[in-house]
Formats: C-alpha cells, sequence, structure tokens
C-alpha cells in the first residue's frame, strides 16, 4: 500500500503559535508520500475546542476538492479571546489514497480587541524615583490563590524593554520584548504561559524594566527619548481555576517599585550591572518590599497593542571562545573566531567590589591591536561589579553587541591566565526557522554561503538593521530590498516581514513617501541631513512595493499582499507626482548607487546618474503593482498601471539609452538595470548585455557597482548569455570581489569592498561596518543560477519548481542546494566527473518541477539506471538547445549522463 501523511502543519508560518490575534487564522502543510507524482486531490480540516473530544467539532470544512495546502484560511464560527484552538487535516491524492488523520495540533488567540484590557500602564512613582534615570526599575506584585489551578497566561508589554518573573523564576526565554515597532502606531504585546509557574498560596510577579529602542540613545544624532520619555510597564494575568471560575490579576497602582542592580543598558552602549545591588528574592512572595516605592497609572494608547507578529529574539546558539590573545597594545582581548551578534555570558569568582569590563569589536588593526574606531559613538561595552560571594555568572539583559573580539579588563590573574571555559558568546537573532543550505566543491564560496547566513543572523534582530555594531543598527528600507530575495531562501521570514512591512506602512507618509529606516528612528531630522523634506530614495522606498511581492512570490502569501496594497500604490503615485514628466523619476533626493566604486574621490555616491537608478526602480514598482494588481483581480489598477509600465519603459529608453543602443552611462549598474528590470528587448538589450559583459573583462573581471548593481548583477550577466562572466566574478580573489574579504578573514559580510585594504589599513572611521548583509545578495544567484533551485513565479511558493543548473565547465565540480519551501524540502544538486554529469532533484509532494539538464543529449540520460522515456514521474522529455528539458512529477530523482564538457574538451 502506498505512503500518504499529512506530515508538518502550521498556523500562520508557525507550529503551535501561542497568542495570536488573527480573527482568520491560515493553516498550511506538507505531505510525505513515496509515490512519484503525488499531488493533493482534496483535503478535509477540523476544528476542536477540545483535545479531549474529537467528536464535537467546532469547524468542519468536509471534503474540499481542491490541491492548495497552504494558506487555508479558517472560515468557521467567530473566534473568541484567549482560547485554545486544535486542529487536524486529512487529504486525498489523485492516485485515490486517503491519508490518516494529521496529528492534532493547536493555535490559542490572545486578546482580539484593546478593549480587553483592563489593566493600568504603571510606572515608579516620579516623586520617589526619577523617571529619567538610567537605572533599570524592577516592579513587583505579591498576590494569593486558593484554588486549584487549571490553566494560567500572561499578556505583557511596555514602553521601553522588559523581562518578567515569577515566583522567583524567569517567564518564557524571549529576548528583546516587545520589540522594536514603529511605536506611534503599533506596540506589541507577548503571550505566556505560566499554568506550571503559578502556586496555589502565595505568588509573586517581577517587572525588569529597561530603556531600549523606545526611550533609550538611538542614532548617531544620539537623539533619546524617540517614542516618550517614561518607561512603563502593562500586564495582565489571566488564571483559569479547576472549578471553572476566572480571575485576572493586572497592573495597577497597588505595585511597588525600586531600582535594582541594572545601573545602566542601551542598545549601543552596553550595560553596567553592580551584582552587590541585587535584590535576592525581590520576584518571590516571601521578599520583604517594605522599603520599596510605589507606582503610579500612566496613559498611553491601547488602541496601539497587537499580539506578537514576529518570530521573538531568543538565544540561538553558544559559542565558546577559540584563543586568548595579548595584543601588542598589552590588551587581553578574547577571539571568538565568528562576527556574532549577541552577549557574552561569564562566570568569575573575586572579590566584592571587583569591576569587569568586557569592551566589543568586530576586528583588530594591522598591527594586531584591537579596533573600536568603526563604532563610532556606540560605546558597545559590559561591565560587570562582583558581589563576592563565590561563582558569580552574568550575561547583560537589555542590549547586544556586534563583535568577534572583546577587550577584558579586570578579570582576576587576567595577565597570567584567562580561563576561556568561563566566557561563552550567546548568539541572539529572531529565531526564524532555517530553510535553506547551499555548499559546493569551492571552499570560499562555501564560506561565503556562511558569512551571508551569519550577516542575517545578526541584523535580524527583530527589525532587519543595516549592522549590529556601531551607532545606527537601523532597520534601512533599502538594504532589506535587496536582500529580501536571499533572506526568504536561508530562513523562514513571513512573520519577520508581516511586522516589518506593517510598520513600514504605518510609518508611511500620507503622501506616499517610505522612510530610509523603518521603524522611522530618523523622523524628522532627515530634512536637516539631507535636505529633502519627502525623506525618502529610490530603491530605499522600494521596498514598499518589492518585499510584499517578494513574500507572495516565495510564500504565497496572497493576504499579506492585499493588507499591503494601498500602501504599494500609494508609494507608485507619490514616485508618478514627482518632477514635471509622470513616466520619469528625475527629482528628488537619491542614494543612487551608495558606495560604488565608481563614485569620485571622497563621495558615497556612484558614477550611476541617480535619476536613471530613480527611473528604473519606478518601473520596477510599477510593474509589481500592476502584478498585483492582477492576482488580487483589480482590473481596473491593472489597466491603468500597464500603461504606466509602457510609459516609463518607453521614456526610459528615451532618455537613458543613445540612438546607437548603448547605455549613456558607462557603468556596470547602469547596464544592469535595464537587464534586470527588464527594460530592453532585441537588439538593445544583446548589445546592453554585450556591454555590460565588456565593462567586467575590460577590468579584469572585477565589479565598480554598489549598493543598487551589485544585487543584480550576475543575474543580469547569466540571464542574458555572459555566465562565465558571473562565475569569474564570484571566484574573484583579489579586490573587489566577494571572496576578497574572505582571505581577508571575514566571516560575516562587509559594508565595504575594502573595508580592509590590501596594506591592513581601514576603510574611514566613519563607516566601515564588518557585519552588512547587501552585499551577500549574491546568494540569491548562487541558489538560483549555480546550484539551478528556482521557481516559475506564475505559480508561486514553488508550487511549480524551475531546476535548471548553470554548470560551468571546472570551475566547480560540486553544488547542493535545499530549501525547505511551504510545500516541502527541494533539492537541485549537480557533480561532475571526467566521465559522467549527475543531477539529483528532489520535488516535493503537490508540486511539479520543469527540469533542464546541461548539456545532456536525450539518448544517453539515465534516471536511476532507467532510461527517460521508461522513467516513472516523468513527462515532457524534449531535445533543447542547453540540453534536455523535461517535467517531472514529486519525488527524488538521479540523472547520470556523459560529460559533454570534457568530452568536448578533449576533442
Amino acid at each position: 500500500m502506498n505512503h500518504l501523511k499529512v506530515k508538518e502543519t502550521k498556523c500562520e508560518y508557525r507550529k503551535n503559535p501561542l497568542g495570536l490575534d488573527v480573527p482568520n487564522p491560515r493553516i498550511s502543510w506538507t505531505i510525505d508520500a513515496d509515490r512519484r507524482g503525488t499531488l493533493q486531490q482534496a483535503y478535509r480540516l477540523q476544528v476542536f475546542l477540545s483535545k479531549d473530544d474529537l467528536e464535537n467539532t467546532f469547524w468542519d470544512t468536509g471534503k474540499i476538492d481542491s490541491e492548495q495546502s497552504i494558506h487555508i484560511e479558517y472560515n468557521g464560527p467567530k473566534l473568541t479571546s484567549r482560547t485554545r484552538y486544535y486542529y487536524r487535516v486529512k487529504i486525498w491524492d489523485h492516485f485515490g489514497q486517503e491519508s490518516d488523520w494529521s496529528e492534532l495540533a493547536w493555535w490559542e488567540t490572545a486578546l482580539f480587541h484593546w478593549s480587553e484590557w483592563k489593566a493600568d500602564w504603571i510606572t515608579p512613582n516620579p516623586n520617589e524615583i526619577d523617571p529619567l534615570a538610567e537605572q533599570a526599575f524592577l516592579l513587583r506584585k505579591q498576590f494569593e490563590l486558593n484554588k486549584r489551578i487549571k490553566s494560567a497566561r500572561i499578556y505583557a508589554t511596555s514602553a521601553g524593554l522588559y523581562e518578567l518573573s515569577l515566583n522567583g523564576e524567569r517567564v518564557g526565554d524571549e529576548l528583546l520584548t516587545p520589540g522594536w515597532t514603529s511605536y506611534d502606531h503599533r506596540l506589541q504585546y507577548q503571550t505566556y504561559d505560566v499554568t506550571d509557574q503559578l502556586l496555589q498560596g502565595a505568588n509573586a510577579l517581577g517587572i525588569a524594566l529597561a530603556d531600549g529602542w523606545y526611550k533609550g540613545d538611538l542614532t548617531w544624532l544620539e537623539k533619546r527619548h524617540l517614542y516618550g520619555d517614561r518607561r512603563a510597564a502593562l500586564l495582565q494575568l489571566h488564571i483559569r481555576y479547576e472549578d471553572g471560575t476566572e480571575e485576572m490579576i493586572g497592573t495597577d497602582s497597588t505595585w511597588k517599585s525600586s531600582t535594582g542592580p541594572i545601573l545602566m543598558s542601551e542598545i549601543y552602549h552596553g550595560e553596567v550591572y553592580d551584582a552587590r545591588l541585587e535584590k535576592n528574592g525581590w520576584d518571590s512572595s516571601h521578599y520583604d518590599d517594605t522599603d520599596w516605592k510605589g507606582v503610579v497609572t500612566y496613559t498611553l494608547p491601547m488602541d496601539h497593542l497587537i499580539a506578537q507578529e514576529n518570530w521573538p529574539a531568543r538565544v540561538t546558539e553558544k559559542i565558546k571562545p577559540v584563543s586568548r590573545i595579548v595584543t601588542p597594545a598589552g590588551d587581553t582581548v578574547l577571539d571568538m573566531g565568528q562576527n556574532m551578534v549577541g552577549r557574552i555570558r561569564l562566570k568569575v569568582t573575586a572579590p566584592k567590589g571587583t569591576r569587569i569590563s568586557l569592551h566589543h569589536a568586530e576586528v583588530l588593526d594591522k598591527e594586531g591591536n584591537i579596533y573600536f574606531g568603526n563604532l563610532r559613538k556606540a560605546k558597545q561595552t559590559v561591565e560587570y561589579i562582583t558581589k563576592g560571594e563565590g561563582e558569580e555568572e552574568y550575561a547583560p539583559y537589555f542590549t547586544f553587541q556586534g563583535f568577534r573580539y572583546v577587550k577584558v579588563e579586570g578579570y582576576p590573574n587576567q595577565e597570567k591566565d584567562l580561563p576561556l571555559e568561563n566566557f561563552f558568546g550567546e548568539v541572539i537573532h529572531s529565531d526564524m526557522e532555517p530553510t535553506g543550505e547551499f555548499e559546493c566543491s569551492n571552499q570560499m564560496v562555501n564560506q561565503l554561503q556562511q558569512n551571508i547566513v551569519w550577516g542575517q543572523r545578526g541584523n535580524f534582530v527583530d527589525v532587519p538593521t543595516d549592522c549590529p555594531q556601531r551607532d545606527e543598527r537601523l532597520g534601512w528600507t533599502g538594504d532589506a530590498q535587496v536582500f529580501i530575495r536571499t533572506a526568504l531562501f536561508n530562513y523562514q521570514g513571513g512573520p519577520f516581514f508581516t511586522k516589518w512591512l506593517r510598520d513600514l506602512k504605518a510609518d508611511q507618509r500620507s503622501n506616499g513617501s517610505v522612510p530610509f529606516v523603518v521603524p522611522n528612528a530618523l523622523k524628522d531630522y532627515v530634512s536637516s541631513m539631507w535636505g529633502d523634506e519627502t525623506y525618502t530614495s529610490s530603491a530605499w522606498g522600494d521596498a514598499a512595493t518589492v518585499c510584499p511581492w517578494t513574500l507572495y512570490l516565495c510564500y504565497g502569501d496572497k493576504r499579506l499582499l492585499s493588507e499591503q496594497y494601498e500602501s504599494m500604490k500609494a508609494w507608485v503615485e507619490f514616485i508618478r507626482s514627482q518632477g514635471e514628466n509622470e513616466f520619469l523619476w528625475d527629482a528628488g533626493f537619491h542614494f543612487g548607487d551608495w558606495l560604488a566604486l565608481d563614485a569620485e574621490e571622497d563621495s558615497y555616491f556612484g558614477a550611476t546618474p541617480v535619476h536613471l537608478v530613480a527611473t528604473a526602480y519606478y518601473a520596477l514598482s510599477a510593474r509589481i503593482l500592476r502584478d498585483a494588481a492582477a492576482v488580487l483581480e483589480k482590473e481596473e489598477d491593472f489597466a491603468v498601471y500597464s500603461k504606466l509600465v509602457d510609459g516609463i519603459i518607453a521614456n526610459f529608453n528615451k532618455t537613458f539609452i543613445s540612438a546607437d543602443n548603448h547605455m549613456i552611462a558607462k557603468t556596470q549598474t547602469a547596464n544592469t538595470l535595464p537587464l534586470m528590470f527588464d527594460l530592453v528587448e532585441g537588439d538593445v538589450r544583446k548589445q546592453i548585455a554585450h556591454d555590460l559583459n565588456e565593462l567586467i573583462v575590460k577590468n579584469d573581471y572585477h565589479l565598480t557597482t554598489g549598493f543598487v548593481g551589485t544585487p543584480y548583477l550576475c543575474i543580469a550577466l547569466s540571464e542574458n548569455g555572459y555566465h562565465d562572466t558571473a562565475v569569474k566574478l564570484l571566484l574573484q580573489e583579489t579586490y573587489p570581489s566577494w571572496l576578497y574579504s574572505i582571505k581577508k578573514g571575514a566571516t560575516t559580510i562587509w559594508e565595504h569592498w575594502d573595508g580592509i585594504k590590501e596594506d591592513g589599513s581601514f576603510w574611514s572611521d566613519d563607516m566601515n561596518s564588518f557585519n552588512h548583509y547587501a552585499y551577500g545578495a549574491i546568494g540569491d544567484w548562487m541558489y538560483r543560477f549555480i546550484a539551478g533551485l528556482d521557481m516559475d513565479e506564475a505559480k508561486p511558493a514553488y508550487k511549480h519548481i524551475r531546476i535548471h543548473p548553470r554548470i560551468n565547465g571546472g570551475e566547480m565540480t560540486f553544488v547542493r542546494a535545499k530549501h525547505n519551501s511551504m510545500y516541502g524540502q527541494i533539492v537541485s544538486a549537480w557533480s561532475l566527473s571526467d566521465e559522467n554529469i549527475t543531477i539529483e532533484v528532489n520535488v516535493p509532494a503537490n508540486t511539479k518541477a520543469t527540469i533542464i539538464l546541461p548539456f545532456a543529449q536525450l539518448k544517453s540520460v539515465k534516471e536511476s539506471g532507467v532510461l527517460l522515456p521508461d522513467v516513472e514521474g516523468v513527462s515532457n522529455v524534449n531535445q533543447i538547445e542547453e540540453g534536455v528539458s523535461l517535467e517531472a512529477g514529486s519525488g527524488t530523482y538521479r540523472f547520470v549522463y556523459q560529460n559533454e564538457l570534457i568530452l568536448n574538451s578533449k576533442k
């Protein structure tokens, strides 16, 4: 009997999510089937209120004839707050097989409406504790419970950052809560299951409260109190008893407050912790709080509150130092072996009052001394003062650092011996599910892939920051939009970008312009810095269209596309209103090809005309809007924006392309964008592709592109007949190139191609991040072109997969990519021997694939030893110019055929 199973069920991208405020959540699943070509023919979804009573369904779809297995929207009775719903799925395939029911899964609702918040915002009494004090605040509440407890949930948030404890134990493992949103419009709260932490009898709740993004020091402008000048906390504990009654305990004026051991905690500057000031047991019921101060209720909006949307930030990995270094300057330095983002956890036994300082940095200078210059005003320093009571352990609470090296000061006997086992790094980022892998026969390219992944981890700390170390760490829109396709290959980014795009929409101005950074920490300061009241730029503001569209392509998320549609439309209409010609974007401020190497000396702006870049992106956003209108069946908009796209393309050609079919700007980026964005065709396209290739060949296979050109450079080459040139660019080891930084020891992506120069000196301190993911966008090309793992965009979420590895003779002998799509794992791998080319493919159930076997001759191709015409699951086999094309249903395939590359080279 054939095996058919519903393998993995998820609700809103998550397994068993706790605390959703989505009124109609969506269910997705993958299918495990051992028969090739399996497609789902029908499904049945059931929802229950009790896991112990599956006879009484709350909602039952019945048998639905449909291939759809992702984003099935709940459409039953109205959901209620604070309720757990259980669900299961069964399917039928087109062979007539019926699966068993899936394992029971669940989602639990949070609070659907702000009016359900009955607690008060509280803050320490300002007459007793200075509200502007640097010290973290402690808030506590003691209470009695006298009945048997069935279940309990805490719903909590803060103005600032908070950490919860209950009866002396930490609640949850989330960090940096409630996360960073557009606080003027949206504030997340978190849900915690504390059933097992409550006691019958005396209990105590504790909240530690720090400045965080809400009111701490942000941006290089050293602005504080961007969203407010008071920290505050809001919490509701809901208890259900065995007898069916309920009780709610919330923040109110009966709570008490104090300061404690955290003397200072800032995102950029680090933390100072004096263990001598610890209030042991402060969050326990037996603690004597008679000398604590009072609290006051505080007025903050309740209608901004939303349940957690993003993956929470957590410690996701622990790293041991690889060595202890004594620098030429005499400093004692830990080398973590990896440029990471997070914190150091230390252990120490020392006399009371010993002050230990940790100074974090990314690199050493050419003399071997630790280098802090690129941090600018960010101190990145953690200080711990011992209490002198045996072995002590500490890691900072409300900050994170970007670092590989740690200068240690004050640790006992560190001049003689610094015990490495007493230090380890805790890697912190949004706890996204890994979904992508890439490896090949070139170890430097493998390191590049690792650098891309580490750069994403380090910069996806609740928002997609540009860098994690200096006095910036902002959600730059340009970086996010060029990297998003790479990001969504490597990690499940649905919740991460859903939350961030809602903030983009919230911070978008009424005229449609989109800020440089989201959340908009720059706010009103942009005009004074750049003299531009619109606070936007092409390629940066285009995140409004590129990001939701990419999420739709990768995940089939039509709901988010619909939700963001008016924001997308407003952005395009904003561009349209600029200047005198509605088909050109030739006005306003633009970053252009930021940090391109063809810039004039001492300039950050590349040589490609900014209005060429702007108009190219205008065409891209207009096309995306047109295509989104088609997906969402907005027929009038589709007609309007189809004409707009045609007009922009015509004006782009007229303005930026000469009569003899050359770009008027002779830069690599100028020739890349029209190819990438389909602004040219026919002979013009061929000429521009030829010119792009010539620009690279004449530059000895080196790039000169910046933030705008680099992500698309290799794609434009490979798609237009110059794949060999693209591969040579990837494998270039001398400056400027991706592998140059690896030869210099990089373990993350750099902001500048020459962040460390050949002679070991540095690019300017002003802007020299060694963890800046934008240039990691090359990953998208590596996965889609070298490994050949791609999709038919007409059928999003990899419903129809395209496998087309571009094999480059001899440069690599082995490549493998894996991606866990919404439908299951896709594999595309190839290897070369002197005799054969081997292509291995896995196509998940309920999908199909078009596979192109490069350099193959139809008569010689075998799959698992069988000639193609007789292979189960394979159809539409054809000899084409590139090799052999075929269609394949689900299953694992291994194609082997003669290596024509070797044979031809021997002739």
